[in-house]
């Protein structure tokens, strides 16, 4: 009861611009958690956030370590190629994680793209079941860039498996605003190394859920 009096509270009237959460240099405003609202689509605010809620997560024994970019590193990625984004990964060794997760905004979509060091596999996460094989090759280009760059060594395209996962694989929304909270889903699973077993019905719970969490910068 406590915890959705807060939740109502973070709905509730006050300055859009209020700052309610601040952490990894980013911060969450009233305005931005509001789209955590009923039907409302998640902004950027909202997702690199819980992705870096993830990261943390991460840093625990048990977990796989982590990469999550955030939702501009492949809008910058497509625009200006390899060199728009070299820099984006200073003091991070791609090729020691187990798990790399990117986000993607398409226009009016949220999807999930997940890289798999350990199995060398690109998969790509859509709730809507359309396919992603042609983001699946820009990230595997892109870990061929990186790989050469950083470390020297060429990346084998052929030991790579690229997927786009089916309707029958992932849980699909059913509502045209529901994407944001099911990326956070997917990603929230796969970074636990769980199955994915939530469905359509889970996401009002998961919206109220995710304001905790940002707003106490830890995840239940």
């Amino acid at each position: 009861q406590a915890m959705e009096r807060e939740v109502s509270a973070a709905f509730g009237k006050g300055e859009p611009g209020e700052i309610l959460s601040s952490a990894f240099k980013l911060k969450v405003t009233r305005e931005d958690i509001c789209t955590l609202q009923q039907l409302c689509w998640l902004n950027d605010e909202v997702i690199n956030f819980y992705m870096n809620l993830l990261m943390e997560r991460s840093k625990k024994e048990g977990y796989p370590a982590l990469h999550a970019f955030n939702t501009f590193f492949y809008p910058k990625l497509c625009s200006g190629g390899y060199k728009a984004v070299r820099r984006w990964t200073r003091g991070v060794d791609l090729f020691k994680q187990d798990l790399i997760l990117v986000p993607i905004h398409l226009r009016v979509h949220w999807t999930l793209l997940v890289i798999d060091v350990r199995k060398k596999t690109i998969k790509y996460f859509d709730s809507l079941g359309h396919k992603g094989d042609n983001i699946c090759k820009t990230l595997l280009q892109y870990l061929q860039d990186e790989s050469r760059e950083k470390r020297n060594l060429e990346l084998t395209a052929s030991e790579w498996t690229l997927r786009s996962l089916s309707p029958e694989e992932i849980p699909q929304q059913t509502n045209g605003s529901d994407c944001g909270v099911f990326v956070c889903k997917f990603a929230d699973s796969i970074s636990r190394d769980k199955p994915i077993t939530f469905t359509q019905e889970h996401m009002p719970y998961f919206r109220r859920k995710m304001v905790w969490e940002i707003i106490h910068q830890q995840l239940l």
